[in-house]
This record gives C-alpha cells, sequence and structure tokens, in this order.
C-alpha cells in the first residue's frame, strides 16, 4: 500500500511539472499566433476598410483557441453595440486570460493597444499595430530565453519534489 501511495505522489508532482513546463512551451506559441492575428487585423481595417467587428470575427474562424475565442468575444461586444471598443477589448481579454500562458506584460501590452484601437484614422491605427507587434516580440524573445533555460529544470523539479516527499514520509 505504501508503495501504491509513494507512486501515485510522484506521479502527481511529475505530472505537475510536465504541466509547468507546457505552460512555458505554450507562450511563445500564443505570442507567434497573436502577432499573426493582429497583422491579420492590420490588412483588414487598413487595406480592406473592415468594420473592426467584421475583422474580429474573421480573425475567430482563422485562428485557433484560446485566441479565436478572445476575437471571438471582441466581435461579440462589439456586434451588441453596448459598449466601447476599448471595454470589448478589456472586458474580453479578462475571460481569456484564464486560457492563455500570457503573463503580465503581455496583457498590458494589449490593455494599452485597446485603448487605442478604433480611436485613430488607418495610418495611426497601422502605426499602433506595428508597434504592438514589436512589443510582443520582445515579450516571446523573452519567452523563448525562458523556455529553454527553465523547461528541463521544471520537468526534473517535478519528478524530484514527488521523491524528496516520499523519502520525509518514509
Amino acid at each position: 500500500m505504501n508503495i501504491i501511495g509513494a507512486l501515485c505522489i510522484i506521479l502527481a508532482t511529475t505530472w505537475a511539472g510536465f504541466e509547468w513546463a507546457k505552460r512555458m512551451q505554450d507562450r511563445p506559441r500564443q505570442l507567434r499566433q497573436l502577432k499573426v492575428a493582429l497583422q491579420s487585423l492590420e490588412a483588414e481595417i487598413v487595406y480592406g476598410m473592415t468594420p473592426l467587428y467584421e475583422a474580429c470575427t474573421h480573425l475567430s474562424k482563422q485562428l485557433k483557441e484560446p485566441l479565436s475565442l478572445f476575437f471571438e468575444q471582441v466581435a461579440k461586444r462589439l456586434y451588441t453595440g453596448h459598449s466601447t471598443v476599448q471595454i470589448a477589448w478589456e472586458e474580453s481579454l479578462q475571460v481569456i486570460e484564464k486560457h492563455t500562458s500570457f503573463q503580465k506584460g503581455e496583457i498590458e501590452v494589449l490593455k494599452q493597444f485597446g485603448a487605442t484601437l478604433g480611436r485613430h484614422d488607418r495610418e495611426h491605427q497601422q502605426k499602433q499595430i506595428r508597434l504592438t507587434i514589436v512589443h510582443l516580440e520582445r515579450e516571446e524573445k523573452e519567452a523563448v530565453e525562458i523556455q529553454h533555460k527553465y523547461e528541463n529544470m521544471v520537468k526534473s523539479l517535478g519528478l524530484l519534489t514527488g521523491l524528496l516527499i516520499v523519502i520525509l514520509l518514509i
């Protein structure tokens, strides 16, 4: 019975370590997807002259979750007309924050972008999108560095924590 309990503890902590490492892997991938989404948004707004809610609807159909959910939420909030672009953007960010691996830096960049979205002419909006993409590239670079530096350590830490708990309990 003790062996089964020890195995359960080791498996649980190892699983937790691998989940933590998975979040480290997801963050750069999601940031790349977000940059692509913003580039598509730029094309829709600047060149296609598409209204924002339609552009967000198009993006929600093109992207994979969880980013598709974000743009779908923005589009729904804008379509109903009960909120401004900034409020729709921020409320959607709050919903999606739990489903992504984004950290405070990325969320803050997106909030600042949402505050400028729809307030300026196309040319200035294009500059804001490009500035946001530059900030996200910086965050992506940092996320990749963190992933390479800590991913294997976190996996090993999960296993070693389980072993330590089992040793302490014996």
